[in-house]
């Protein structure tokens, strides 16, 4: 069950409500009556990890066709097949 605690009651139970959190609890703050935060427990990392599959992956060299004209054409404004400025 989540409980809407005033902020006033929030700053004063801080420690009570954290340990609530901690075991699994949803509170929510609100000001006049109107929720403005919630406390939720922390999920931790989000497990992304930069480098970390290093050497275990690799691109075949002609996965990529550059320069590409269509995509160009699309950033650049180049004619393409699709596009040209020649009304025949």
């Amino acid at each position: 069950m989540t409980e809407i605690v005033n902020i006033h009651d929030a700053k004063t139970q801080l420690s009570r409500l954290l340990q609530r959190v901690e075991g699994g609890e949803r509170v929510v703050i609100a000001r006049a009556g109107k929720p403005i935060a919630d406390l939720v427990p922390h999920q931790g990392g989000n497990g992304l990890q930069f480098g970390a599959l290093q050497g275990q992956i690799w691109v075949a060299t002609d996965a990529f066709s550059w320069p590409n004209d269509e995509i160009d054409a699309m950033f650049y404004g180049a004619p393409t097949p699709l596009h040209t400025d020649d009304p025949s």
